[in-house]
């Protein structure tokens, strides 16, 4: 596996991704949510793009702490396709003679927050932030990235279209993150039909890659870490519900399609096309990890129906988002990258 730019990131995934930045060639971009796992990709992608392939583009990028980011990442702190601006997303403000063409809003970290109105806060609250500062600095493009969560509890495989009217229940104070979202959307929907923008949303699933947490509530990751640690793979409930996995350089090379292609006002799912149980995506971690720990069951599967949380493909299919890395590869590669990086021992 070869590594590539400051991210060290297998030089093959951003080459893969590089065409899909051709159609955005010498634009400026604000990225917020930069510095997480989404923005980590999009960051590496649009500087091999720079690199290798002449791409002209500049981005701003926002961060509640940047400093501490170029402590991790030295080397950006003297890249001139890169600028910084410091703040949280619900109440930052632009840097003075901000010019933008289009942004990317990625920011919602609900891993740090500190409680469910903080969560659905910077959501709604940044999400409007974010749209006037691009209107304001001339952007016409916005990709919102949201998630599948807006759609509400699913059970049975059943396979959730961007035409689905469930959702979840706007009493109980655990839907703050999906509600957020749905309103997040609603906000980028009225500035399209206001004109301000060329707005479109991109529904997040589940993902696995380097530099997705190890320690946080993504179970793949948690599953990588126990591998990594020769600890078992301990899964708190029954193992059954369904899940489906996309890889994170395929998650990058979708997001900059949709933010060159998607028609004003949509939204798309983006995730894996394979469903797989939490106890079989735990099994086939240990089998590409090739680590003999054994997997752990907290209790038996009982008799009612499976959850599940599976997008349908359908639309992405037809906007080309295409030639995905199956699970099992996907698996590799992350192990792959995080023994060439130092992260197994």
């Amino acid at each position: 596996m070869r590594l590539d730019g400051p991210f060290a990131l297998p030089d093959d995934d951003l080459e893969a991704i590089a065409p899909a930045l051709r159609p955005l060639a010498g634009q400026r971009l604000l990225i917020t949510g930069g510095t997480g796992f989404v923005g980590k990709w999009l960051l590496a992608s649009l500087l091999h793009a720079n690199r290798h392939h002449g791409a002209s583009l500049h981005a701003t990028v926002l961060s509640r702490d940047p400093g501490r980011f170029l402590r991790q990442f030295p080397a950006l702190a003297d890249e001139p396709a890169l600028a910084w601006c410091q703040g949280d997303v619900r109440d930052v403000q632009a840097p003075a003679g901000l010019a933008l063409d289009a942004c990317i809003h990625a920011a919602t970290d609900v891993a740090s927050a500190p409680d469910a109105q903080a969560v659905f806060d910077t959501c709604v609250t940044g999400t409007r932030r974010v749209i006037d500062i691009a209107t304001q600095a001339g952007a016409r493009r916005l990709l919102l990235l949201s998630s599948g969560a807006i759609y509400g509890p699913s059970q049975g495989g059943e396979r959730l279209s961007e035409g689905h009217r469930g959702g979840p229940d706007p009493l109980n104070p655990a839907s703050a993150y999906a509600e957020g979202k749905r309103a997040a959307e609603q906000l980028t929907a009225l500035a399209q039909a206001a004109g301000r923008l060329h707005t479109s949303v991109a529904r997040c699933f589940a993902f696995v890659g380097p530099y997705l947490p190890l320690d946080k509530q993504f179970a793949v990751g948690n599953f990588l870490s126990a591998a990594r640690d020769g600890q078992p793979i301990a899964i708190q409930g029954d193992g059954t519900p369904l899940r489906s996995y996309l890889y994170a350089g395929d998650l990058a090379r979708w997001l900059w399609t949709l933010l060159a292609q998607a028609p004003g006002g949509s939204a798309c799912n983006l995730g894996g096309d394979e469903a797989v149980s939490i106890r079989d995506l735990a099994e086939r971690v240990v089998a590409a990890t090739g680590r003999s720990v054994p997997v752990t069951v907290a209790r038996e599967p009982g008799a009612g129906p499976v959850s599940s949380y599976l997008p349908d493909l359908t639309r992405a299919r037809q906007l080309g988002l295409q030639g995905e890395r199956p699970l099992d590869e996907a698996l590799r590669r992350t192990w792959a990258w995080l023994q060439h990086t130092g992260g197994v021992a």
